[in-house]
């Protein structure tokens, strides 16, 4: 179990990094081209910062072994980002399109679950 969870960690990770970082990247207009009017881009950033901050969370706290209640707290709310990205989604007629969003955040649900009840990752030394 605990190397399904580091795998799937890694995995979100890596997605969320990508993610999180093509919203600094990626120029305004084609950011914003398809999402609704109330959505800013100012509001974009603090949601790709959260994303970089959530898998940096997913990784380092278990790897360093500082904190590793942190990693399902990172789940947790990678989780609460994702469905939000998912009702977006949905709300503007990508229903198809809504599943990836929708995987992801059940992925990130096993994580938190999996790293808090079935294989937490012990504090202190390796």
């Amino acid at each position: 179990m605990n190397r399904a969870l580091w795998i799937v960690q890694v995995l979100l990770a890596l997605l969320f990094l990508f993610a999180g970082g093509a919203k600094f990247v990626v120029p305004v207009d084609q950011m914003t081209q398809g999402m609704p009017a109330w959505m800013s881009i100012s509001f974009l950033h603090v949601v790709g910062a959260c994303e970089v901050l959530g898998a940096i969370g997913l990784i380092l706290p278990g790897l360093l072994r500082i904190k590793p209640g942190l990693t399902p707290l990172a789940a947790v709310c990678l989780t609460i980002i994702v469905i939000g990205a998912t009702v977006v989604t949905v709300m503007s007629g990508m229903i198809a399109t809504a599943l990836l969003p929708l995987v992801t955040a059940i992925l990130a649900a096993f994580v938190a679950y999996g790293r808090w009840r079935l294989a937490p990752i012990p504090a202190g030394a390796r």
